[in-house]
């Protein structure tokens, strides 16, 4: 289980889209982290360049992973095939990465899309491709509701977004302080 806090910032980035930047303090299996990222996304939101430093005890680990926007990823500049696809990020550690293909897809009502993304874990030693599936399912108090789907994690739950596509609650988790 992971336990911790993520704090994030938005800017407006040229031309149209948006750097993300953030701090993620976490707790796994009593293990402690500290993870700081800077993730930029276009106008399409799709993620273009990530740097994160991840601290544990075993160390500190940089990682820089670049995407074209279509599809194809580099890790620390080597080409990384095992990622071709993705057009997403997602880090362990956060819960606002679940915003970003949220944004991208911009799914009507009923609607489900695949969402591969690129998946940096914990320690930031590891960078996998992880399936992934969003279903946009009915809205309930003006927030947006949608079916996730994690198989790799055997993972399913209902994630809610507020009316700006954050994340507000992520069923065992995440939930946002108000």
């Amino acid at each position: 289980m992971l336990v911790g806090f993520e704090v994030v910032y938005f800017a407006r980035d040229a031309p149209g889209g948006w750097r993300i930047t953030g701090t993620t303090t976490a707790l796994q299996d009593g293990e402690p982290a500290v993870v700081d990222y800077e993730i930029d996304v276009d106008a399409a939101w799709r993620t273009r360049s990530a740097r994160i430093e991840s601290r544990t005890a075993h160390g500190l680990c940089r990682r820089l992973v670049e995407g074209d926007g279509e599809g194809r990823w580099s890790v620390d500049g080597a080409a990384a095939g095992h990622l071709d696809g993705c057009l997403d990020l997602d880090l362990e550690s956060s819960a606002m990465t679940n915003a970003l293909p949220v944004h991208r897809l911009d799914l009507s009502l009923g609607d489900r899309a695949d969402a591969p993304a690129v998946y940096v874990h914990l320690s930031g030693a590891r960078v996998d491709r992880l399936d992934q599936f969003y279903t946009r399912v009915k809205d309930v108090d003006g927030y947006q509701r949608f079916e996730y789907e994690a198989p790799a994690f055997d993972f399913e739950c209902r994630m809610v977004y507020d009316d700006a596509g954050l994340v507000l609650d992520y069923p065992g988790i995440a939930t946002r302080a108000h």
